[in-house]
């Protein structure tokens, strides 16, 4: 079960955490509970400053405003927990696989299963709603399957006969892997950085400032007792917390450091992955996503809807949810209208409770002007385009945003629309009806749009047709996942999760599986004494 520090005024407290132990700066950073930043996010972000400040006690907060503090990582225990890393991975890259792979995944997924309760509640208290919640969840229990451990274990290790050689393709750990999660889901993002480990490479995490305790918490007192268990050495999980900038330079500079795992926007991203090319260090990027749902003229249009539909999750606040669909002229009024209608009933709402699925949109600016550049280029306002209180209110100065619904007619012009061509973090979804032609010269206009997006996340297909289906897996080059007929969000083992190339996952591709990312190939070629004499070495 979860556990802290308990200070004498209650406040849960952590400090860094290197070589297996707590440290503490004296300096700390706060979260808020989610509902508190709901109910009056002025005074209550304007209360954060000042507790970080040290104007005022956390002892004089009232009950269920603050989740917890942790403390501020200083620059010599940054450098401690890098080279704390790299001791620990010396000893850890030699342990069995069968230990650190099988018995990891399967201690890990125990572990979760035992915390879910508690791990759910801490992600809601990050502002992600109780269903987004349970399906960030989700991926991890199917990074943890059985069937993903299989794939890794054949990918992490060969052995081939050829003569009187044993023969071995296998995967070395790099070394040394920090991970800097996005603030808008560190904690999911941090356990997925921390699978790494199974490689035989040392994690260190930095924890947001703006988040920091659910990622210091659960790393701390669910990771760590695995890794325990498995005899790992300390300083094989190292947790600090720090700004970004400092931080990065810090890792960027450090001699001890091999692979920087990214989670953030595109911008920021592709400058990181630049330095780190030139540092010498492997850029590991998750930035962007732009995702497309086609819809066929046969396709279950209510699946199809279901599907589109997801892309409000979260206020379309996440990388891997659909962002635009293209529809089949033929279906496209009763697409439109199963996905208007499915659109207007999701409601705002705090985190915590059931049924909500939208969160809040902490700017409206950027949704308003590509709503107006959409609509002065010819797009239809189909339903939304406002914004809400959480009582769902209509109020332009509210927290949330309608999810808005827009038809674009003309495949050949959509990308001249920003909301199209770009990743927007809002709930806004263009859906694209092309004009009508044939079915064979339709289609390889939807396959060509696809390919040419500079973004390679996920993108998802609708039919019935086998020999549609068949053209979409075979042509569709774009994209770490393809989904067809299936949810566009949902997890399944043993695929993969994140991952793309393009303005996803920069020049080098993907986040997918961390523990390949990691690693690199080696080949082993061993013939043993007794076997030597008389052998030809050249021998094919």
């Amino acid at each position: 079960m979860l556990s802290t520090k308990v200070e004498p005024h209650q406040l849960p407290s952590l400090g860094s955490f290197v070589r297996g132990k707590d440290v503490e700066s004296g300096k700390w950073v706060y979260s808020l509970s989610a509902r508190a930043v709901l109910d009056d996010s002025f005074a209550n972000l304007t209360l954060k400053r000042n507790l970080e400040a040290g104007r005022v006690s956390a002892a004089d907060v009232a009950p269920g405003v603050l989740v917890g503090r942790v403390s501020v990582a200083d620059p010599d225990t940054v450098q401690d927990a890098l080279a704390a890393a790299a001791e620990a991975t010396r000893l850890w890259r030699s342990v069995p696989l069968s230990v650190r792979l099988e018995d990891w995944n399967r201690l890990l997924r125990e572990a979760i299963h035992d915390n879910e309760r508690e791990l759910i509640d801490m992600l809601t208290l990050e502002g992600h709603p109780l269903e987004l919640a349970r399906w960030e969840l989700s991926g991890m229990y199917e990074l943890t399957r059985p069937e993903t451990t299989g794939f890794l274990r054949s990918q992490l290790w060969q052995e081939f006969a050829i003569g009187a050689r044993r023969n071995i393709v296998r995967r070395q750990p790099d070394g040394v892997v920090c991970v800097n999660p996005p603030a808008n889901a560190p904690l999911v993002s941090a356990l997925l950085g921390v699978t790494s480990i199974a490689g035989g490479n040392a994690v260190v995490v930095r924890a947001p400032r703006t988040a920091p305790f659910g990622v210091s918490s659960v790393l701390r007192n669910v990771i760590a007792p695995v890794l325990d268990e498995l005899g790992a050495p300390p300083g094989l999980l190292n947790i600090v917390c720090g700004h970004p900038g400092p931080m990065l330079d810090a890792w960027i500079a450090s001699e001890h450091v091999d692979d920087i795992m990214y989670f953030g926007d595109v911008g920021p991203g592709l400058k990181i992955e630049r330095r780190c090319v030139e540092a010498g260090k492997k850029p590991i990027l998750e930035l962007a996503g732009n995702d497309i749902v086609l819809v066929w003229r046969d396709a279950d249009l209510e699946g199809a809807a279901d599907a589109i539909v997801e892309g409000f999750y979260g206020s379309g606040q996440l990388c891997m949810v659909p962002n635009r669909a293209i529809v089949h002229p033929a279906v496209a009024d009763e697409l439109i209208e199963l996905v208007k209608v499915r659109a207007a009933a999701l409601k705002p709402g705090y985190p915590d409770e059931e049924g909500v699925l939208l969160s809040p949109v902490l700017r409206h600016d950027k949704f308003t002007r590509y709503l107006e550049d959409a609509v002065e280029k010819g797009a239809t306002v189909v339903t939304g385009g406002k914004g809400m209180q959480i009582d769902g209110t209509l109020d332009e100065a509210g927290f949330f945003l309608q999810p808005t619904v827009l038809r674009v007619d003309g495949l050949s012009r959509a990308g001249e629309l920003s909301a199209v061509a770009d990743e927007t973090f809002f709930p806004l979804m263009p859906i694209i009806v092309p004009h009508a032609a044939e079915d064979a010269t339709l289609f390889d206009s939807f396959l060509e749009f696809v390919n040419a997006s500079p973004y390679g996340l996920r993108n998802s297909l609708w039919a019935k047709d086998d020999a549609v289906i068949d053209r979409f897996v075979a042509h569709t080059v774009k994209g770490g996942l393809l989904k067809v007929n299936d949810s566009h969000i949902a997890f399944t083992a043993p695929l993969p999760s994140h991952g793309g190339t393009g303005l996803t996952g920069g020049a080098f591709g993907e986040a997918n599986f961390p523990v390949l990312r990691t690693t690199h190939l080696q080949g082993v070629s061993i013939i043993r004494p007794e076997h030597r004499e008389g052998h030809d070495a050249h021998t094919r």
